[in-house]
């Protein structure tokens, strides 16, 4: 398995394509029965082959993710050749990025002394979709880049 089997929610959220899926795969819903009961591991084989390509179509679209924590926002704009990134780090002990007191306190002060920022660009490993991923595994979120932009035009990138 290339990424991570799909959640039990997301499947049921994917039952449609999961059926079209199936069909794909010449098995049919009473054939699919049969396998969950009879068959198990050729049942889940066809779970982790579904959740590869579901992850590896949204993969493919991701343009930009965000990582927040309390003291560090991580912005990644996924370019065609690059991974570009604008770290953001808060010295201010008593700030937490992720309560929304801490990110207003940041958007009236990000120029002040207590906010560092650092740019940087990094190329894709040989497949740009597991790069992507691995950042998603560490925590973060596919976005449509508002941060990221907004950033981008307030200070230099590289």
């Amino acid at each position: 398995m290339k990424y991570t089997r799909l959640t039990k929610q997301q499947l049921e959220e994917l039952h449609p394509e999961f059926i079209n899926f199936l069909a794909t795969q010449s098995i049919t819903v009473d054939e699919w029965g049969t396998l969950k009961k009879e068959k198990h591991e050729v049942a889940e084989e066809e779970l982790d082959i579904f959740s590869d390509l579901i992850w590896e179509g949204v993969l493919t679209k991701v343009t930009y993710l965000e990582n927040i924590s309390a003291k560090h926002m991580h912005l990644f704009h996924c370019t065609e050749k690059e991974m570009k990134l604008i770290s953001v780090k808060v010295m201010n002990p008593d700030i937490d990025l992720t309560t929304s007191i801490g990110f207003n306190w940041f958007k009236k002060n990000w120029q002040s002394d207590y906010v560092e920022y650092l740019t940087a660009a990094k190329a894709y490993t040989d497949d740009k979709s597991v790069d992507k991923f691995d950042l998603i595994k560490q925590g973060a979120s596919i976005t449509k880049g508002d941060l990221y932009k907004w950033f981008e035009s307030m200070i230099e990138t590289p």
